[in-house]
């Protein structure tokens, strides 16, 4: 049973004692131009500059965040994946995360096509279990899959309240208050710790690390754990069958007035 929290117990005196999980991604920068691989099975991932996913970066923002407002005492951060991961790790660490996780998977594993959202749930279920936090705060979404799903599933398989796409967050006694985008529009919410949080875009924007927090977290150590340890089936549910490019975008044309383009948008049955 997932472990269950007062507000008393988040503080000791005048002291915070509440513990927020944070799981990162690695993901292909979002500046990068994507190349499918010439299979059709992926995209193509080789010299190619990599970064934590944006959403998690602003899950990592608003819990350092937390922490500078005296509400939280640990940050932790988890991640799933290859050797290479814990770059994305020290990153976190660099921007004010405590302590680190990683879930080690064989190198060849590709996170975005061999890991999907429930099996990830399953494992940052065992994580909730293992480290206890009063918050998860996790990404909406990652930008290589956009599936937007773990935060909704871990919330289920934990039995605790969700609040996702949060814009805003506040804590009050044993609530956190969250302002959620939503289609038209903002909703205020207010869930009991713990809970699961998933940040969207309007959240905060990220600090950058500085060189000399950088340097304290490469000598940080990250706790490796391997993921056949944990005895979660990751078997994938999902076969994909290809991955195209998007369609090449037509040039457009000038016109010489206003008449004409109205001309132009009723050939085009736009009006």
């Amino acid at each position: 049973t997932p472990p269950k929290f007062s507000w008393l117990q988040l503080y000791k005196g005048n002291s915070p004692i509440m513990k927020v999980l944070v799981p990162v991604k690695r993901v292909i920068d979002y500046t990068v131009k994507i190349r499918v691989r010439p299979d059709k099975l992926g995209v193509d991932k080789k010299a190619v500059k990599m970064s934590m996913n944006p959403f998690c970066e602003i899950a990592v923002e608003e819990a350092v965040r937390i922490k500078e407002a005296n509400l939280a005492s640990e940050l932790v951060a988890v991640t799933i994946g290859p050797t290479k991961c814990n770059e994305q790790l020290r990153t976190a660490m660099a921007m004010g995360i405590d302590r680190a996780i990683h879930i080690k998977t064989s190198d060849d594993l590709e996170t975005d096509i061999n890991l999907q959202p429930l099996a990830i749930s399953r494992i940052l279920e065992n994580i909730v279990l293992k480290e206890s936090p009063n918050l998860v705060l996790i990404g909406k979404q990652s930008i290589d899959d956009d599936s937007n799903q773990v935060a909704q599933m871990l919330a289920g398989r934990l039995g605790w309240p969700q609040a996702t796409f949060a814009s805003e967050i506040k804590f009050n006694d044993n609530k956190a208050e969250v302002l959620r985008e939503v289609d038209g529009g903002a909703q205020r919410v207010s869930v009991d710790l713990p809970a699961v949080i998933s940040a969207d875009l309007r959240l905060n924007e990220p600090r950058f690390a500085t060189l000399q927090n950088i340097m304290k977290a490469r000598k940080k150590k990250i706790e490796e754990i391997a993921i056949e340890d944990l005895g979660v089936n990751i078997e994938s549910t999902l076969e994909y069958l290809q991955v195209n490019e998007p369609p090449v975008r037509k040039g457009g044309v000038m016109v010489e007035s206003v008449e004409e383009l109205f001309e132009k948008m009723k050939q085009h049955e736009c009006i």
